[in-house]
């Protein structure tokens, strides 16, 4: 089943979504669409010149994170396949559906509209990667589902022991990265950006709109957005995704 696009999703919690929006639309250099939905709880972040790849969606319950879209012609047929690999459907829609990965990450199978144009770097970064946190009694059978699900993706070992890669083909503006948690407690998942060898300059920039330094480590910077919302610096290259030349970092 071919991917044709995706989306990173901006989950946080509505009564906080307003800061996560205006955040990452800076970061991100876009503007937001109008909203959508009975609450009007989704967003889309819309760049110029080229097609939007990140959206927000502001939860009722628990303290959000983030999660994937899969952009498919066919999205019955993508929905059969991820419930035979062993996934849930949480929320069949008219025309769209939610669904769980064994492990419990949430993602949606949605039409593909043409989208097709990648949006540039942003002064020296660029939100490419979605990393699912998974607990170690479900870490095999996660890494399996996914490398399952993306047959045309590359699913290879990470720079780390705890870390597992599953990459798009060139074009496809996300990627998703598994990391091994230490201890048994639920899975989660938050935005990783790419950011090269100058993540301080990116950490600055960010701190200026309003972010907060949680933790700063050889291969990423732990931050925290103005609603809450923990994401990652990583020194992977913007343009490739990969290894900087310069600096590590899955």
């Amino acid at each position: 089943m071919r991917i044709r696009w995706t989306y990173a999703f901006v989950d946080r919690p509505a009564e906080r979504f307003e800061p996560a929006r205006s955040f990452w639309t800076a970061v991100t250099d876009t503007r937001p669409s109008a909203p959508r939905g009975d609450e009007g709880e989704f967003v889309t972040l819309l760049p110029d010149g080229a097609d939007a790849c990140v959206k927000g969606q502001g939860v009722t319950e628990g303290e959000g994170g983030a999660h994937l879209d899969f952009c498919v012609e066919d999205v019955p047929g993508f929905v059969r396949t991820a419930r035979d690999l062993g996934a849930e459907t949480v929320a069949p829609h008219d025309g769209w559906a939610v669904l769980r990965s064994p492990a419990g990450q949430l993602f949606c199978a949605v039409p593909w509209h043409g989208e097709s144009v990648r949006p540039p770097v942003v002064s020296g970064s660029r939100l490419d990667q979605v990393c699912v946190d998974v607990p170690p009694s479900a870490y095999d059978a996660e890494v399996a589902f996914w490398s399952g699900l993306l047959p045309d993706w590359t699913s290879r070992p990470g720079s780390l022991p705890e870390f597992h890669s599953v990459a798009p083909p060139h074009g496809l503006p996300i990627r998703i990265l598994l990391q091994r948690l230490d201890a048994e407690r639920p899975l989660s998942a938050h935005l990783d950006l790419a950011c090269g060898a100058d993540v301080d300059a990116v950490r600055a920039r960010h701190e200026r709109l309003g972010a907060t330094l949680v933790a700063a480590h050889s291969r990423w910077t732990v931050m925290r957005d103005p609603a809450g919302g923990v994401y990652c610096l990583t020194g992977r290259d913007p343009e490739t995704g990969g290894p900087s030349r310069t600096a590590a970092g899955d």
